[in-house]
């Protein structure tokens, strides 16, 4: 895909006059050069060419007077997308995406280097972080190849309708659970922190300490309206601020570092503690050894860290929408987007679990701030990293919610421009659905746990590669050749997590313990 665009101004006429916003309008997103051999040469069965020449009538049509289709003779190689004009900048771009990709998960990360030891975690993530950049190369080159920039689409060019269907049905299953999963922290933190701001002992069933109500006011007050958003660029400013309360929570991580003794004394006992124990040095001037961190740590919770990292980067939904709304986009300026946001991630989520892990060693708890809250319940500074935790995970919803709306479009409104009541429709029916999971199905977690476990190596590592073999075509690169290879590789690995996630589980279930996790 070429960094210039000589049509610019068409592109922004067509955009206009078909008014096609985030790609969810016609969404099968073509190419201009419809006739070009890397488009059409592996598509035997897919797109006819009466039907793209039908669809180039209605464009022409389309388009206001005076302006052109251009014909796919300007530029054989690279294919151009003349669906959406993107108008998000760079900056906004790594904003969004590094929200998609942080999740609630990072609680949960000091608790995984517990359980691998610091250099075994540190090798784990790198690998993941480069896994999952290397995915995202495999998209943006398809995306690149087609002339297509929605998840689905590519789905449907590899395998037709079954294609577009099992990638639509992966996106929602997994956007579905990861919005579950940050509206169940919602409902159970949000009551704890408005409990200890009030310093209320014993609550005596005021409403605003409801779970079930604080979750549908916030899904009405702040997620509904981002979510009706046009266009997912308009939310760079909410993405900005939401990781810059997860930099708090980082931040917050550090400090408590050096301000927490060790061994630390639980709240319970602090009244009738004495002062004993609060050094990391015994008697006789050696370490205490549960303060002494593990370079690698091999135990029976080890196994069940790896779906937690595996699944750490996961924001494969949103890398396309996310580029067909960036402004002059091109495949290697979306790449530089992705792996800045990884590479911040991948800091923020080292250094999370790094000073977590080395302020409770071994105590350290599935969920990091609930062991902060053994330490001291009323803890002013906690409290606020916890109300920044909330605010993140809020404003992470409506970024969520896109990809499975522009998902459900493609599903059943496959040809349809853009239309604000149904827009606005569809998001009102999934935070409703999403609520009402929340509300009445508080074991649904497992449920999703066993989504997360297949829908997500899917996404991430299987789909990709599959569509990457079917699509470009054997002549261009036969099945021996490196790319080919590295995919068939890429797709074992997907298919290796995916029975070893749902091993765990299934474990879990069988031993009745439930440490097992494999959600984002």
């Amino acid at each position: 895909m070429s960094g210039d665009r000589p049509a610019d101004s068409v592109e922004t006429g067509l955009a206009e006059a078909n008014a096609v916003p985030n790609g969810k309008g016609h969404e099968e997103e073509m190419s201009l050069s419809g006739n070009t051999p890397s488009a059409d040469a592996g598509e035997k069965g897919n797109i006819p060419n009466t039907a793209q020449n039908d669809r180039t009538e209605i464009m022409e049509a389309n388009l206001p007077e005076g302006q052109e289709f251009l014909s796919g003779t300007e530029d054989k190689k690279n294919p151009h997308f003349t669906d959406f004009e993107g108008k998000t900048s760079f900056g906004m771009s790594v904003f969004n995406l590094g929200n998609a990709i942080m999740g609630s998960g990072i609680l949960g990360l000091a608790y995984a280097m517990a359980n691998t030891g610091v250099v075994l975690f540190l090798v784990l993530l790198t690998v993941v972080a480069v896994l999952s950049s290397y995915s995202i190369h495999i998209l943006l080159k398809l995306s690149g190849i087609v002339g297509i920039r929605a998840y689905e689409q590519l789905g449907y060019r590899a395998f037709g309708t079954p294609g577009k269907m099992a990638a639509g049905i992966a996106i929602t299953l997994q956007n579905i659970g990861a919005m579950s999963s940050y509206l169940y922290i919602v409902k159970y933190e949000f009551p704890l922190v408005i409990q200890a701001f009030l310093k209320l002992d014993k609550p005596a069933g005021e409403w605003y300490m409801n779970g079930n109500y604080l979750v549908i006011i916030v899904s009405i007050a702040v997620i509904l309206p981002l979510a009706l958003m046009k266009q997912l660029g308009y939310l760079g400013y909410t993405s900005g601020f939401s990781l810059s309360c997860m930099v708090f929570f980082l931040i917050s991580v550090i400090y408590k570092k050096f301000n927490t003794p060790c061994p630390f004394t639980d709240f319970s006992f602090n009244s009738t503690a004495s002062v004993l124990n609060v050094s990391a040095m015994d008697p006789g001037g050696e370490p205490d050894p549960a303060c002494i961190p593990k370079m690698a740590n091999l135990n029976s919770q080890t196994a069940y860290t790896i779906p937690i990292l595996a699944f750490a980067f996961v924001c494969h939904p949103e890398v396309l929408p996310i580029y067909t709304e960036l402004r002059n986009p091109t495949k290697k300026k979306m790449q530089h987007v992705a792996n800045i946001s990884i590479a911040v991630m991948y800091c923020m989520y080292f250094l999370a679990a790094l000073f977590g892990y080395l302020t409770f060693y071994g105590e350290v708890e599935a969920e990091l701030l609930h062991t902060y809250s053994r330490i001291d319940p009323y803890d002013t500074l906690i409290l606020c990293v916890r109300v920044a935790v909330l605010i993140a995970v809020t404003l992470t919803v409506p970024i969520v919610l896109f990809p499975v709306r522009r998902a459900i479009q493609q599903m059943i409104f496959p040809n349809k421009t853009f239309n604000w009541p149904r827009h606005i429709a569809i998001a009102f029916v999934l935070l409703t659905f999403i609520n009402m999971l929340v509300i009445f199905a508080p074991n649904i977690l497992g449920i999703f746990g066993v989504i997360g476990a297949t829908s997500a190596p899917c996404l991430i590592f299987i789909f990709p590669a599959v569509f990457y073999i079917r699509i470009v075509p054997k002549e261009e690169e036969p099945m021996t050749s490196f790319p080919k290879v590295m995919a068939v590789c890429f797709a074992a690995i997907g298919v290796l997590f995916m029975i070893m996630s749902l091993s765990f589980i299934i474990i879990d279930w069988t031993s009745g313990s439930s440490k097992a996790s494999s959600g984002h």
